[in-house]
């Protein structure tokens, strides 16, 4: 028998504020949904967008923290691995639907706030130009230290979010 793969990669940002559960054994589970943008240009040169809407779930403290932290809007980068699940409405209707499990998200900082990595939005230039230019950060969700993009700044103690 080959050997299979199950991995995915994604960064986006949030369309929804998480949904905080608890299961019956009091683990928590978040979910949200990531709008993922492609950019592309057709053969006559047309330029085209596309965005894929992903669901991700999140399990234990992980989702305890993304409820916590992450907001409509909120970019991330997800990796995790695919699941396929099927289930009967109250009224007799299968479904099914492929979500991300996730077991790891980092948090970015918005696009607006960024040196360079995405564009700013529209009527967002002059509110840029006298904000300070920060670097992207992520929270590491196993320890809750706070990790920085920027090479620069390797030497740097990381600082603690209280827990």
């Amino acid at each position: 028998m080959a050997a299979s793969l199950n991995r995915v990669f994604l960064m986006g940002n949030l369309t929804r504020d998480p949904e905080l559960r608890y299961v019956p054994s009091g683990t928590a589970v978040a979910s949200f949904d990531i709008a993922i943008n492609r950019v592309y240009n057709t053969q006559s040169g047309e330029k085209k967008e596309e965005t894929s809407f992903v669901k991700v779930v999140v399990w234990a403290r992980r989702a305890e923290v993304c409820a916590e932290y992450l907001t409509k809007g909120s970019p991330v980068f997800v990796e995790g691995r695919l699941r396929s699940r099927s289930w009967e409405t109250q009224d007799g209707q299968k479904r099914s639907a492929i979500e991300v499990v996730a077991n790891n998200v980092q948090f970015m900082r918005s696009p607006s706030r960024q040196k360079g990595a995405f564009s700013e939005p529209k009527g967002a230039e002059q509110a840029a130009n006298n904000a300070p230019k920060e670097d992207m950060e992520s929270i590491d969700l196993d320890s809750g230290a706070i990790k920085n993009a920027d090479a620069s700044k390797k030497n740097e103690p990381e600082e603690e979010i209280p827990f």
